[in-house]
């Protein structure tokens, strides 16, 4: 049985407040409750495979912009955690 789009949100969520390392808990948590409930499964695929294949600390320097990602991973998402403020 596969699971449902708003099974998986609240799974992604949930994955992105705790992945391991506090700051990125913190940051990818925030950044997962703001963005993840209007993302299409398309989008959802695309943000597991970067949780999937990349270290916490490397998102988390992308996302400070201490790193550039890298090309095959500049889309959308990744610019909307580069650009993405706890804050706002």
């Amino acid at each position: 049985m596969s699971e449902d789009i708003e099974t998986r949100r609240r799974r992604l969520i949930y994955r992105s407040s705790y992945t391991g390392m506090k700051e990125t808990d913190i940051l990818l948590g925030a950044f997962a409750r703001r963005y993840l409930p209007g993302f299409s499964a398309e989008q959802l695929d695309r943000y597991e495979r970067l949780l999937e294949t990349h270290s916490d600390a490397e998102l988390f320097a992308w996302a400070t912009g201490r790193e550039t990602p890298p090309a095959a991973w500049r889309d959308a998402i990744v610019e909307l955690l580069c650009n993405f403020n706890i804050g706002r």
